[in-house]
């Protein structure tokens, strides 16, 4: 049985031009646009696994890509959810899930939990997942996810097609592989993570640039640079 997914209905295909490149950014032209009706076409975004349930016998995971940060401090985030979804009720009743970030190396599990529904598939075994234990909350995170965000329902905020799960952050669980030892800096780039766009999969490309670089005089140096010298 085929699940809905949490991915939107507006058909890029209507814009072919929206595929390339837009050269007329960088003239002195004035670029000519079109006026779409609404639609949800903010990309691209993370594609998450979000795993729930208090007991095995309930754990579950689904794919979803509304998801994102609301609030640093306190830290909070979202999942939007259809009410259709089997995970929809778990998540509703427990009061708890978890982020899990995924990799390229989990992109077809990523996409198979988004069209399976766990009514009728163990997901954990069909894809070779394996759900983990974590101090936080009692529902499980995804061993193989570099990085797992343990969330408490605050509010459920019914919308239309999908119902929002405003949460807090009550933990992270890291994957130390990505860990620097010396720095204890996570790097998750190196995890190969994924993003969806209208119905696509990319990993992330070449870096161009970190925050701040913009204003960034050009004689400092940043700190790790300095001490990076240092020890030299």
């Amino acid at each position: 049985m085929k699940q809905a997914t949490n991915r939107p209905t507006h058909n890029l295909q209507e814009s072919p031009s929206i595929h390339h490149e837009d050269k007329t950014a960088t003239q002195e032209t004035t670029p000519t646009k079109q006026s779409w009706k609404p639609g949800t076409l903010i990309y691209p975004l993370p594609a998450v696994l979000v795993s729930c349930g208090a007991t095995p016998e309930e754990y579950n995971m689904l794919t979803v890509a509304w998801t994102g940060t609301v609030c640093t401090e306190p830290p909070m985030c979202y999942i939007s959810v259809r009410k259709q979804r089997h995970s929809y009720d778990i998540i509703r009743r427990n009061g708890e899930f978890a982020i899990n970030l995924t990799t390229e190396a989990m992109a077809r599990a990523t996409d198979w939990c988004g069209v399976r529904s766990g009514r009728n598939e163990n997901k954990w075994e069909a894809m070779g997942l394996t759900p983990m234990s974590n101090p936080h909350i009692a529902a499980p995170i995804i061993a193989e996810s570099p990085l797992s965000i343990c969330c408490k329902v605050r509010q459920v905020v019914e919308l239309g097609t999908h119902d929002m799960f405003l949460a807090d952050v009550v933990g992270i669980e890291a994957d130390e592989r990505y860990i620097d030892p010396e720095t204890g800096k996570f790097s998750l780039d190196k995890a190969r993570p994924i993003v969806y766009s209208h119905g696509e999969y990319y990993t992330l490309g070449k870096l161009i640039g970190h925050f701040g670089w913009s204003v960034k005089k050009k004689n400092t140096k940043r700190k790790g640079d300095i001490k990076r010298s240092i020890k030299k």
